[in-house]
């Protein structure tokens, strides 16, 4: 069946089911969020809408099919994401929507797990369902690249945060709290950047330096922190941090070698926290190992916010695929980026955002991929 033209409603409707699924992110691992809207074209009227549930399950077009009730039958649904078409620990998205009995699907973008890969789209064509593919394709790559590179590339998208003063320096903590070099509407942007990744992480210097919590303390989203992940080969955290004080409230896993201290792995544990033992190479924790194993346990979205040390390891192994610089006060873009090279070393990155917060910047850049070189 061929694919027909999509129009200015498809786009309209696609647009909302995009931002539902912004609105999802760092909620739904292990899954992707996605968004689904169904509409009766004929009216204009928007039926239902849906976003993946909290852990993943269940999926954005079942809850919109339970939404929209008896008037789904004949109506259209846009799906950020191609409809699973698998079982799992649900049933496969693609046959909710035929059994639903709508007649259009308009879906952004093809979902690259081996397990649908296209399947999904070929079960709605052979039930007689129209699909139209390609709305709205480039934002929902956007919000589904943390899916997409688990699938591609076996690990989490990772995003790099750096918060620097005037003269593109960091400050270092006293050992009990952290010296704050932005301002607040900074630290507060920072805070929903936590919300919206599924993990967190620092090196043990770090949590010895500045104590963090490491959670998301917007009014409402405190149950929105991410994972807290501590790199630290010698175990040399004490039970007495913060994020080990509470590690029974927000998950804390902390990502050493084998041969760890016995004891400090027991005192650890006992307070709630997770240890994982990853490869270590020249006395160093092997970055690929922490990225296989995070991706096991379903980390999609990865916000780094160590140091120097951490950031230029993360830069070294070509692991980087955004970095969010905070800097206080202005400056011109290419003293930012000087700034970003001087803290994490040489990494091909594009400018796609700019804004000022507050008395600070902020910059958004992505990494340039051999294609996006060319």
């Amino acid at each position: 069946m061929p694919e027909t033209k999509s129009s200015a409603f498809d786009a309209e409707m696609m647009a909302i089911a995009l931002r539902m699924a912004d609105r999802g992110l760092g909620a739904t691992m292990p899954n992707p969020s996605v968004g689904a809207v169904i509409a009766d074209e004929a009216t204009g009227e928007v039926l239902s809408r849906g976003v993946t549930a909290r852990g993943g399950r269940p999926h954005a077009e079942t809850v919109a099919i339970a939404a929209a009730g008896e008037r789904v039958r004949g109506a259209t649904i846009y799906v950020t994401l191609e409809p699973c078409s698998h079982y799992g620990k649900t049933g496969p998205c693609a046959e909710a929507i035929i059994a639903a009995g709508l007649k259009r699907a308009v879906v952004a973008i093809e979902d690259p797990d081996p397990r649908v890969s296209g399947r999904g789209l070929d079960r709605l064509r052979d039930a007689g369902i129209e699909v139209v593919r390609g709305v709205g394709a480039s934002e929902a790559r956007r919000i589904t690249r943390g899916h997409i590179v688990r699938i591609t590339e076996r690990r989490p998208f990772t995003t790099l945060k750096l918060a620097l003063d005037p003269s593109g320096e960091i400050a270092r903590g006293n050992g009990v709290s952290p010296v704050w070099v932005t301002g607040e509407m900074s630290r507060a942007h920072g805070m929903l950047l936590r919300a919206r990744h599924d993990a967190i992480l620092v090196g043990g210097a770090t949590v010895c330096d500045d104590d963090p919590e490491l959670t998301c303390r917007l009014p409402g989203l405190l149950d929105r922190s991410p994972v807290r992940i501590v790199l630290s080969r010698s175990l040399d955290i004490p039970t007495g941090a913060k994020l080990v004080r509470n590690a029974a409230n927000v998950p804390t896993w902390i990502m050493t070698v084998s041969e760890s201290d016995p004891q400090k792995r027991t005192q650890l544990t006992s307070h709630g926290v997770e240890i994982h033992d990853v490869a270590a190479v020249g006395g160093t924790l092997w970055l690929p190992s922490i990225m296989e194993t995070l991706v096991s346990r379903g980390i999609t979205r990865l916000l780094v916010e160590g140091g120097p040390r951490i950031w230029r390891a993360f830069a070294d192994a070509a692991l980087v695929d955004e970095v969010i610089l905070y800097m206080a006060g202005a400056a011109p873009d290419d003293e930012a980026l000087a700034a970003v090279a001087r803290q994490h070393g040489p990494v091909a990155l594009s400018l796609v955002d700019r804004q000022v917060m507050g008395t600070d910047t902020m910059w958004r850049l992505h990494r340039v991929t051999p294609k996006e070189g060319h």
